[in-house]
């Protein structure tokens, strides 16, 4: 990636095109927020109508991809993220814009109220960010989910994605534009760009631009944290662990074991890591292997875990040994590392120091066992006897979301309307004269720190 600083056409551009997103957005902060709602319901209503066109441009990025694909240019899990054609998705994708519209407005939220003394309010009021800048990879449904995001929690968002979907991408984005000229919003208020070099100078425009959000692996992440002065925060790679205590049950352990690998091997939220307790391998370990197996997983093995199973028939064609760097993978795949800890402790140790600190769950009936692992973790997601595919904005019951933090900034685990939100304080006085802080520091008047009702805002 070039220097930020760099000047050029592209720079010119990019200031432009972050300059325009400014202006949307502080003209948007004037409008009644319930015009929001009419917005998504708008973009609802023109993507359900040109469904087909949609469609159409994606199918032309399916048949690049599965080109490139034959050519060992793209990887099978990017195609299947790339498909929007997949039963249900688009449908999906639409119903993501009612269920965030249907969320209360996440702006003018009072968190925080006191009388700092006699006739002097403060408020702390939720906001917006301000204007987002959102890479992704190929997945095209995203700029939906986004658009319907920044909509909702009053932010101007600039859209970037990944190369391989630039026409569903493309007509998505337009169709949100000529959506929104039909409403108070303004129709920049959501704009996309197509080249490397767009996003490069758009990393420079730390005037324009507040926050950038890239959603992608560890090397998009670090390179865009390493080239723009604008806060990053950071949607990096899925690398989740479930971890089968001594006292976990067959058939849960069973059940969330391969759900979390197989359900959707391309998405963050599968499984790559298996930990087993060693009381388990010569009892439930061969059970859970030989059910991996019935679904085309590879198992890459500790010397403890693939001497218990090296007698199934199967582990000739689907075991091998591991190695330290694949406790550190994100296979996105039909492939799981697997290791062998003796207590709950050793498995969080592990997975603190091996995983992507997205989302882990164990299977386990011991109450101390639940409390050390999710105190312990230090991941966004901490769950169990539930399988890691649960770690989505629209099953959380969030509309959608923007990604998953994996970060510690105001914002974590799955990036919905909250996460899009800061604050500001604002402060009245009801007092004749106004008020200074002599008022209250060098006459008989005193801070009374009282708290308020958190009712509604000031303003």
């Amino acid at each position: 990636m070039s220097d930020p600083s760099s000047s050029g056409p592209s720079s010119s551009v990019a200031e432009a095109i972050a300059k325009a997103a400014r202006t949307a957005f502080e003209q948007s902060q004037l409008v009644d927020v319930s015009e929001r709602d009419l917005a998504l319901r708008a973009i609802r209503e023109v993507l359900e109508e040109k469904k087909d066109e949609v469609l159409k441009a994606n199918k032309a990025d399916m048949e690049a991809a599965e080109g490139l694909l034959s050519q060992g240019k793209l990887s099978k899990s990017l195609v299947s993220r790339l498909d929007l054609s997949r039963p249900g998705k688009f449908d999906a994708m639409l119903q993501g814009i009612s269920d965030v519209a249907s969320l209360p407005v996440p702006t003018g939220q009072v968190t925080f109220a006191k009388e700092i003394g006699p006739g002097l309010d403060l408020h702390r009021v939720t906001c917006p960010i301000g204007v987002l800048l959102v890479i992704f990879e190929a997945r095209p449904e995203v700029v939906v989910n986004i658009a319907a995001l920044a909509i909702k929690s009053g932010n101007a968002a600039i859209l970037k994605g990944g190369k391989e979907s630039l026409r569903t991408a493309t007509i998505l984005s337009q169709l949100i534009a000529e959506a929104l000229s039909k409403t108070s919003i303004p129709p920049t208020f959501i704009q996309s760009v197509s080249t490397r070099s767009e996003i490069s100078s758009l990393l420079a425009q730390d005037r324009y631009i507040d926050l950038v959000m890239p959603r992608g692996g560890n090397e998009l992440v670090r390179s865009i944290q390493n080239n723009t002065r604008i806060p990053v925060m950071g949607h990096a790679d899925g690398i989740c662990a479930v971890y089968v205590d001594q006292s976990a049950v067959e058939e849960k352990a069973l059940r969330v074991v391969v759900e979390s690998k197989t359900d959707y091997m391309a998405a963050c939220n599968a499984a790559e890591t298996l930990l087993i307790h060693s009381s388990l391998l010569p009892t439930l370990w061969p059970k859970l292997a030989s059910e991996l197996m019935k679904n085309n997983v590879c198992l890459r093995c500790d010397p403890s875990t693939l001497s218990a199973i090296q007698d199934i028939p199967e582990s000739s064609k689907f075991v091998t040994a591991s190695t330290e760097e694949d406790y550190h993978t994100e296979f996105l795949g039909p492939t799981l590392a697997v290791k062998t800890v003796d207590n709950v402790n050793e498995a969080v140790k592990h997975i603190n120091s091996h995983s992507s600190h997205h989302t882990d769950s164990i299977i386990t009936e011991d109450e101390k066992s639940m409390s050390i692992w999710c105190k312990g973790l230090d991941s966004a997601n901490c769950y169990v006897n539930a399988s890691t595919r649960f770690a989505d904005g629209t099953r959380y019951g969030l509309g959608t979301e923007v990604g998953i933090s994996t970060g510690k900034t105001h914002a974590r685990g799955p990036v919905g309307l909250d996460g899009l939100v800061i604050y500001k304080y604002m402060m009245r006085s009801r007092n004749d004269k106004g008020s200074t802080i002599a008022d209250y520091e060098k006459g008989e008047t005193r801070y009374t720190h009282k708290d308020l009702v958190k009712s509604e805002p000031p303003f």
